[in-house]
């Protein structure tokens, strides 16, 4: 007879869930004993954060939720920040926790934490299962929920009576069908392209939701038929080629970095797909340029971000409309264009520079020479995703990973792992700080027992660089950042993967691409200095980059 816990896992198979990551508990036994006879793959992690950063991950680029799978009160919170890591970055996923019985407790109030309770503010839904009969809609509501706009997590929690209970007539399982959405209103694209005709400077951004795998179609044709120049958040990067003669950069920063010198002279920003959890690549206020808010859900209005006029449904289908309008009459559209040369030039300085250690602008470009158009970059969290950021040009939708919403340590290598998972004939490079790889280095075992295709770039300065810079920059003495590491190299070789390190600034190329051809899981270690480049970037925001402003 069919208990409960299989009929959950025929549901998530209805969904078409094909693996599921995570950490099983007693609580969960049931659960397991059903995956075991089902057709989905259990990925066994080190660690519960690393789980839900890969089901993120698998969401984040399939656009069909990621799932993965705790036990009660420490594993389930164990889950937390991944739960937050998809929903400010807006990727589908759905966790699965245990809990003890619901019908009676004999363990009393032994690792009992009200988990639903703890998840609300973190998802878009949480719900208890406490019925077989409810599994099939509340399995096909939460990845509804976890899909639809804008996309987040999700959690279900399964008691382990619930679990374990017998099912003498299952329930019919909700089959899924797509729901498609709405282009946007014809008045609010006749709205926009007036504001647009009548620009003299206009300026296309590229946010964090033009990244959804839905999105990409008609990014790129809008740009072409208007000819507008575009920038990119960071989240934003590689939905419409980097390598277009009407790119203009990546905002780094808030204000004051390279590309700010077209965001301050633009009297018009048409700002696609913005999400205000990431962070601002550029501050509205009194005198800028006027913004027209483009995207699936209406803007979420800030302090920095106010929209004159907003363009609200599919982003594609409603940018093909908005084209119609535009395409051949904007004499105008290429007006800052002039600035590209110059802004370009900047971000590329010093990538030649041949000292050891390397400078981060020389560490980019070598990693752009040893990735295909297609390979996948996923960055953990620090002072180098700035240069990454800036430098790094892209051609493909979400083949650079980066995290600018909650922005968490830990996550570059889970990333990257699931990355490689979904596309084992790519090359995927996670690139990590040495403080960021140590909260969840532990997953290099779970990658060698996958038997990935996995490079791991460690840049060792032995500090929480980032906020040693913030520190040094807000003039408090240089306190309670640094830290020792392990010997990378033998730390690697441990888990049966093949370490390198790298001992001079020509040697990154030739190590990463000897990896990469030998294939397996591969750590490579190359010391970095933040020190010089942490002058230079003060200098920036101070005086390097005067703002001018649009006359």
């Amino acid at each position: 007879m069919a208990k409960t816990s299989d009929l959950l896992v025929a549901a998530l198979e209805n969904e078409g869930v094909d693996r599921i990551f995570g950490v099983p508990g007693e609580e969960n036994l049931d659960v397991l004993e059903s995956l075991r006879t089902s057709r989905i793959k259990l990925v066994l992690t080190r660690h519960e954060q690393p789980a839900a950063f890969m089901a993120a991950t698998h969401g984040r680029l399939t656009g069909r939720p990621g799932v993965c799978l705790s036990t009660l009160g420490p594993g389930a919170l164990n889950l937390v920040t991944g739960a937050a890591y998809a929903q400010l970055g807006a990727m589908p996923m759905v966790m699965i926790t245990g809990q003890k019985g619901i019908m009676s407790s004999r363990q009393a109030g032994f690792q009992i934490v009200d988990t639903v309770a703890a998840m609300r503010p973190l998802t878009k839904l949480t719900r208890q299962i406490v019925s077989p009969a409810t599994i099939p809609a509340l399995v096909r509501d939460a990845f509804r929920v976890a899909q639809e706009e804008r996309p987040g997590p999700v959690h279900l929690e399964l008691p382990e009576d619930v679990a374990g209970e017998e099912v003498a007539d299952p329930p019919p399982l909700v089959p899924p069908h797509p729901i498609e959405i709405p282009v946007a209103h014809p008045a609010a694209i006749d709205r926009a392209a007036e504001m647009i005709l009548a620009a003299e400077r206009p300026l296309v951004m590229l946010g964090a939701a033009t990244s959804r795998p839905r999105a990409t179609r008609g990014l790129a044709g809008f740009v072409h038929r208007t000819r507008i120049p575009f920038f990119t958040t960071q989240m934003g990067k590689g939905t419409v080629p980097g390598g277009s003669s009407l790119y203009m950069g990546t905002a780094a920063l808030s204000e004051r970095d390279y590309v700010h010198e077209a965001i301050e002279r633009a009297d018009l920003i048409i700002a696609i797909g913005h999400d205000t959890v990431e962070k601002p690549p550029f501050l509205m206020g009194p005198g800028g340029p006027k913004v027209v808010h483009v995207s699936y859900t209406p803007a979420h209005v800030e302090q920095v971000y106010f929209p004159h006029a907003e363009v609200v449904g599919d982003v594609g289908p409603s940018l093909e409309l908005l084209a119609d309008r535009l395409e051949g009459r904007l004499p105008q559209a290429g007006a800052l264009l002039p600035l590209r040369e110059g802004i370009l030039a900047r971000i590329t300085d010093r990538a030649d520079e041949e000292r050891f250690p390397p400078t981060p602008q020389r560490l980019v470009r070598d990693v752009r020479r040893v990735m295909p158009e297609d390979g996948v970059v996923a960055l953990d969290n620090g002072m180098y995703k700035i240069w990454f950021a800036r430098n790094y040009r892209t051609t493909v939708a979400n083949t650079l990973l980066l995290d600018n919403a909650l922005a968490t340590m830990g996550a570059g290598l889970p990333s990257a792992m699931m990355a490689a998972m979904l596309n084992p004939a790519r090359r995927t490079l996670a690139v990590c700080g040495d403080g960021g790889f140590m909260m969840n280095s532990q997953e290099m075992e779970t990658a060698i027992r996958l038997r990935l295709n996995l490079v791991v770039l460690v840049l060792e300065d032995s500090a929480y660089g980032m906020i040693r810079w913030k520190q040094s920059v807000d003039g408090f003495p240089d306190f309670g950042m640094t830290f020792g590491n392990p010997d990378f190299v033998r730390y690697a070789e441990a888990y049966g993967a093949t370490g390198h390190r790298v001992g001079a600034t020509d040697d990154l190329v030739p190590t990463l691409e000897a990896a990469f051809s030998a294939g397996g899981v591969h750590l490579v270690v190359v010391p970095i200095d933040y020190s010089e480049n942490k002058r230079v970037l003060v200098d920036e925001l101070q005086a390097r980059l005067p703002i001018v402003k649009s006359a």
